[in-house]
């Protein structure tokens, strides 16, 4: 398997995320467009990031902005946020033969996105959620983003791979399984934040599990409800989801939050999976 790391909010560079990666023995970076060195302007000078990747012998996959929202009812928004998945799956392209040179070109290129709820209305009773609401206007702009990013990303080995978060709305996996049925596009399975909602996803995730590409593997608790733990530190089985991700030649991000986190979730693999999953940097 091909573990990798998170772009965490501790290193101010993309050096500083590259030197901690290699050291590791991690094989990517997932770079995160939140943060505002990974907007797509920057994203687009494709020469430095490859510079930085070819010191350091890693590749790239790319987190789209967590407030994508591509259902949004304002049209303006909607272009800006689809003006930024093209590009950005543009740079993805351009990054594709580091992915061939330092990782596993039977893994697809992934950019994970997260699903939008929407905003909702609060009633004296309920809360109502503008998407179910108005959920053929919802499931038109979902059937007119996977036919662009299937015209986008073309016959290059790039998917999209959508993640759970805080559960899925039933709005939403009806969405997501629209985009499922285009080759382009595929599931992550975030098991922290799985645990962290009492697993209410995973008949989801387990109906669509052919669809599983990416993971992301950080520890987590049920009750109080926390994520993002390095591993060990909470009570996943992670044993059986890293069997899993192995069973479905899954990407895995190490998705902790601070160094110390990063640095004890390696040390974990080392004293815990198999020889063949195990990073195999020089500190830990």
């Amino acid at each position: 398997m091909q573990f990798g790391m998170p772009t965490l909010i501790e290193n101010h560079t993309l050096e500083e995320n590259a030197a901690l990666c290699e050291a590791l023995g991690l094989r990517f970076i997932e770079l995160n467009m939140n943060f505002p060195e990974y907007q797509v302007d920057r994203l687009e000078q494709t020469d430095a990031l490859t510079r930085t990747a070819e010191r350091h012998c890693l590749y790239y996959t790319i987190h789209l902005d967590e407030n994508l929202n591509i259902a949004d009812f304002n049209p303006l928004v909607t272009q800006a946020y689809l003006e930024t998945v093209r590009r950005t799956i543009l740079t993805a392209k351009a990054l594709l033969p580091l992915r061939d040179r330092y990782g596993d070109p039977l893994q697809p290129l992934t950019l994970n996105m997260h699903m939008h709820h929407g905003i909702y209305i609060t009633l004296p009773d309920r809360k109502v959620q503008m998407y179910e609401r108005d959920f053929e206007t919802y499931m038109r702009s979902f059937s007119v983003f996977r036919a662009l990013c299937e015209e986008w990303i073309g016959d290059s080995d790039i998917m999209i791979a959508v993640e759970n978060t805080d559960g899925f709305r039933e709005y939403e996996k009806k969405a997501v399984a629209c985009l499922l049925d285009s080759p382009k596009f595929g599931l992550t399975w975030d098991i922290g934040h799985s645990k962290a909602t009492c697993e209410k996803d995973v008949p989801f995730l387990m109906e669509h599990r052919a669809k599983l590409i990416h993971f992301h593997i950080h520890d987590g608790t049920e009750v109080p409800p926390r994520n993002h733990l390095a591993l060990g530190d909470g009570d996943i089985g992670l044993s059986a989801r890293l069997r899993l991700a192995e069973s479905r030649n899954a990407r895995c991000v190490l998705e902790t939050k601070t160094i110390q986190a990063l640095r004890q979730s390696v040390q974990w693999l080392r004293n815990n999976a198999r020889a063949q999953d195990v990073p195999t940097g020089t500190s830990a």
